[in-house]
């Protein structure tokens, strides 16, 4: 599972350093529907009522697990992006399921992750790169997976690893997401793709 008390870790996918503002970010992710994003607000608020750190709660729109960490640009160049968009439609994992089921922190960053590294995600984290670097796009997270889901920034303490209640995600696509810094702080869904049958 991920660290506890490590700091984010910049090789790993869950990049989490924040771009300047101004700053484009490239990224494919898992982007859960709407009733797993309401199971992680409610599971984020329960964290905050019962430790009440300071921080940054994130948005539940903007909740996601990174797969694939692309870089930041002050525009991203448009052959990465064909480049992306090509090694998607050229992934052909399945769907699965996995549960989000431990609390933790990247430092004063706090997530919902996996104690266990569930067979599924890591398979599409593999054909996912192996697309990328089929298409001549070295990922920056090639040297491991961290999977988490960022709910607040900026905390005022870290938070030792701590088990949840089970929080159960089915997996059915992935997306390809460029993030804006700045006035718009938007998520653009650039593509999305089906994962096939289980």
């Amino acid at each position: 599972m991920p660290s506890s008390d490590s700091t984010a870790q910049p090789g790993r996918t869950g990049h989490s350093v924040v771009p300047a503002r101004g700053v484009q970010r490239l990224f494919f992710a898992l982007w859960p529907d709407e009733a797993t994003r309401m199971a992680i607000h409610a599971e984020a608020m329960r964290l905050q009522q019962a430790r009440a750190p300071g921080g940054r709660w994130i948005d539940r729109h903007r909740y996601h697990m990174t797969l694939q960490f692309l870089g930041d640009f002050a525009s991203v160049p448009p052959s990465l992006m064909g480049a992306a968009l090509a090694a998607g439609g050229h992934v052909r994992a399945p769907a699965f399921e996995f549960v989000l089921d431990v609390a933790g922190s990247f430092g004063k960053l706090w997530w919902l992750g996996c104690d266990a590294m569930p067979d599924g995600l890591a398979l599409l984290w593999q054909q996912l790169g192996a697309a990328l670097e089929s298409q001549g796009v070295r990922p920056r997270s090639e040297h491991g997976l961290t999977p988490h889901v960022t709910v607040m920034r900026h905390g005022d303490r870290a938070l030792r690893a701590t088990p949840i209640a089970p929080l159960p995600w089915a997996v059915s696509r992935f997306v390809l997401i460029r993030s804006e810094q700045g006035a718009r702080n938007a998520y653009d869904l650039l593509g999305q793709w089906p994962l096939g049958k289980a």
